[in-house]
């Protein structure tokens, strides 16, 4: 009776270290979901911070060559101006 009453205990303390290690492992398994699931929304809010950096970027870009341009034209403009009145003085 004895012999079944160690069993029974041992038993139950083996099954309670189990139950004690899956926890523990259940536990590291959701901290490493929880982590990476945070590292996955700071990769896409930084990738959406790096792809509207860009688009203001190319932005500027753009308004400071249409800027360039319309400069170019009017110095051009200007420039056809001025030897169009040379013409007609020297005529």
């Amino acid at each position: 009776m004895r012999f079944l009453v160690n069993e029974d205990t041992h038993n139950h303390y083996k099954n309670h270290r189990e139950r004690s290690y899956i926890g523990s492992e259940q536990n590291k398994l959701q901290f490493t979901m929880s982590n990476l699931s945070n590292n996955i929304q700071n990769i896409e809010a930084s990738r959406s911070s790096i792809e509207d950096a860009d688009f203001a970027a190319e932005a500027a870009d753009l308004a400071k060559n249409q800027i360039l341009a319309q400069l170019a034209t009017a110095m051009l403009t200007q420039a056809s101006a001025i030897s169009q009145n040379v013409l007609n003085l020297i005529r």
